[in-house]
């Protein structure tokens, strides 16, 4: 006998779900919803632009440095700038950053150096013990791979009862891997306190998003884990900010995990070693340069007096300043002994490798 409906049955509903969209600035930096309690103070949001300003600043930099050969290859969050700076900005020192590699500026808003993610960039293993959390992640390298250590570090929050979260950030290619949807499966099943937040740029490397995925949002994705999901203009920090405070808070407190989806676009290269030039069209990045986080929360600062052409004159060369001593620093860092990878292997190193260290040390073998 079918399962199938016949023609004119009508079914039980038994679920509905939805998800809304956040979002506080227009591109011109207009109001077009009330604003949350924190942007009331603008001195918070002032520390807000001068952290993306910061960030830009340093990217720009550091594209340089690899394209002269001084520097790895190298992630720009050129556009982006919103989501890291809003979603760091929301979390306590205690909890736990699992980063992607563009996310330099939540890194740096938790207290990296940035002579030290220019180690990390440039292959140097101490760029990884920074100055930031002793607790949160290096910047995670294979895609969406962070995910299950978001949901292993939110599970032993939960084992020792200490109100913390872990925050996930990844692209919106992670949501195309499945260790993205096994870490969301385990956090829905389990209530983990974990925040995910998928950086939607658009593109997967040179995979637009419609080629990843038939939904109509990223942030419904959290439905089928048990779980809410809500999309934010990614462009606007406010928003971000916003979202990422309610969702820590909320986890923080024992509510479960929860799912964000900021919705951005990446104005730059996937990396140095791509060129975006091959499969984006230049009228489509050109039209996105027009909803780019900066211009609208100055446009903001400076309808409400908080901001003018002098602070944004000085707030340039003080960016410029911290970037080129930062440089000197890194570049004035002398190359780690070819014996020291062998350090951190084991407690106590077996004799096969402690042969090979020898030898690389100049020392015969015993």
């Amino acid at each position: 006998m079918s399962d199938q409906p016949t023609a004119g049955e009508e079914l039980p509903v038994i679920a509905r779900f939805e998800v809304r969209r956040r979002a506080y600035l227009a591109p011109d930096g207009t109001v077009a919803r009330s604003l949350p309690q924190f942007a009331a103070d603008t001195r918070v949001l002032v520390s807000l632009y001068r952290a993306m300003v910061l960030t830009r600043a340093f990217d720009l930099k550091a594209v340089s440095l690899q394209r002269t050969g001084r520097l790895g290859t190298y992630a720009p969050a050129l556009g982006q700038e919103a989501v890291a700076v809003g979603v760091a900005s929301a979390m306590l020192p205690e909890d736990v950053l699992l980063p992607s590699y563009r996310d330099n500026g939540a890194l740096l808003w938790r207290g990296v150096k940035m002579e030290e993610i220019l180690l990390f960039w440039g292959g140097d293993e101490r760029g990884n013990d920074s100055s930031g959390p002793a607790h949160d992640f290096p910047p995670c390298i294979p895609v969406g791979s962070q995910a299950p250590h978001a949901a292993g570090v939110a599970y032993a929050f939960k084992l020792r009862r200490e109100p913390r979260v872990a925050v996930c950030l990844f692209g919106d290619g992670a949501t195309s891997k499945g260790d993205l949807w096994e870490a969301m499966n385990f956090a829905g099943v389990w209530q983990l306190p974990v925040v995910f937040i998928a950086n939607n740029n658009q593109w997967a490397i040179s995979v637009p998003l419609r080629l990843q995925t038939a939904s109509a949002t990223l942030a419904q994705k959290a439905i089928a884990a048990g779980f809410s999901g809500e999309q934010v203009d990614g462009n606007d920090v406010i928003a971000v900010r916003a979202a990422a405070e309610r969702a820590v808070t909320a986890a923080r407190s024992g509510k479960g995990p929860f799912f964000i989806e900021a919705v951005t676009y990446r104005l730059g290269d996937h990396t140095t070693a791509d060129d975006a030039a091959r499969y984006r069209p230049p009228e489509e990045v050109q039209a996105h340069w027009k909803e780019e986080p900066f211009a609208r929360l100055r446009s903001y600062l400076v309808s409400q007096k908080a901001w003018g052409k002098s602070q944004e004159e000085e707030l340039a060369g003080e960016c410029q300043e911290r970037v080129e001593a930062a440089v000197d620093r890194y570049l004035a860092t002398g190359p780690r002994a070819p014996e020291t990878m062998f350090d951190h292997l084991y407690a106590e190193l077996p004799k096969a490798y402690r042969g090979q260290r020898d030898e690389l040390q100049g020392t015969p073998r015993a």
